[in-house]
């Protein structure tokens, strides 16, 4: 069987952003005799994330991602149905999801790295697990639960940065469903603004190009901000904790602003910053979703009657072909996404 995949072809220069080229599509075969234990998937979406740009350097940062390799297929978030199967567990058919998808428009796999999707979990919109109901869903919900502190009644504010995005738009919706009272979102237009506030019911937006953060952040938080959703860093972040309350709790869950810089993660605090953190006793732990899986499946339910309801509106936008994956890339780490970018590889 002829398939494309795509392959690391080159890596970004040091500091550099990622572009379109260091990606290549290629054609291979694929051997029709599968082993015991395996399926051929067929895959439907994939999806690109932040976290890959780490992905693309020789050495990931930190310890639970794999860098891709020069000239070998990258993965990912994937789901796909079972066209195939020599594995107990999987039958033809079936929808199947994995985090280390290759991408690839048919794939044989070991049926013990899949997970069967129930489609009704997403009420057949399939690209939803790898978003809204999925990695993206578990981590804006379970950050919001176990680093946010809301209690509902308590007239908290929660800010999040990179509140358009595929995480930030899920987030700040659940904090506004679990009791925050004012929920502010930070992004990068006009039109993200419009959005958050129009369909997502946050209490106000600020466009981080056109205004200025410090000065909107006192209008917008005039009881100052209890709950920090931090996707992305720097400067913006700066901000956001130096207007904090007493006792407050930072979310630290990704650092795009940081991304293409040869720096650790997280990346280190000015001195300022340090001491605001201290002063104000301010808790600032990083999260990782992946240390919470005990509570993926209760979760997962959580979202899908959100979901399913409309209390959680999904933002979504759907590239066409697996050709497009290296500029869907690119464009996601330029904020060019509203919402959960993913590429649409077959019906």
């Amino acid at each position: 069987m002829q398939v494309q995949r795509v392959v690391l072809n080159s890596r970004p220069g040091k500091n550099g952003a990622p572009v379109a080229e260091n990606f290549r599509l290629e054609e291979t075969t694929l051997a029709p005799d599968l082993k015991d234990g395996e399926v051929l998937v067929r895959t439907l979406y994939l999806s690109v994330d932040p976290y890959m740009r780490c992905r693309m350097n020789e050495d990931t940062g930190a310890d639970y991602i794999t860098p891709w390799q020069l000239s070998e297929c990258v993965d990912g978030g994937g789901v796909g149905v079972v066209e195939a199967s020599r594995c107990s567990v999987c039958t033809e058919g079936d929808v199947v999801t994995s985090f280390s998808w290759p991408w690839q428009t048919h794939v044989v796999m070991k049926g013990s790295d899949l997970q069967k999707v129930d489609p009704q979990l997403v009420d057949g919109h399939l690209s939803y697990v790898l978003g809204a109901v999925g990695l993206t869903g578990l981590t804006a919900l379970l950050g919001v639960r176990e680093k946010g502190n809301i209690t509902r009644g308590a007239n908290q504010t929660m800010v999040v940065s990179g509140a358009a995005g595929a995480c930030g738009s899920i987030a700040g919706q659940i904090g506004r469903l679990d009791g925050c009272v004012r929920v502010v979102g930070i992004c990068g237009s006009d039109e993200k603004c419009r959005v958050l506030v129009e369909d997502l019911a946050f209490s106000a937006a600020i466009n981080y190009r056109q205004e200025d953060v410090p000065t909107r952040l006192k209008e917008c938080c005039p009881d100052g901000i209890d709950v920090y959703f931090d996707n992305v860093g720097g400067a913006i972040s700066d901000s956001v904790i130096a207007q904090m309350n007493n006792g407050s709790h930072v979310i630290l869950c990704g650092q795009i602003s940081q991304y293409n810089k040869d720096v650790p993660y997280p990346p280190p605090l000015s001195a300022e910053i340090q001491e605001t953190l201290r002063n104000k006793n301010i808790t600032r732990e990083r999260f990782m979703v992946l240390n919470y899986m005990d509570k993926a499946d209760a979760a997962l339910c959580e979202l899908s009657q959100w979901v399913k309801s409309g209390q959680i509106k999904v933002l979504e936008m759907v590239v066409n072909g697996i050709e497009n994956m290296g500029d869907a890339f690119c464009s996601m780490m330029k904020g060019g996404n509203i919402g959960k970018q993913i590429i649409k590889i077959s019906e």
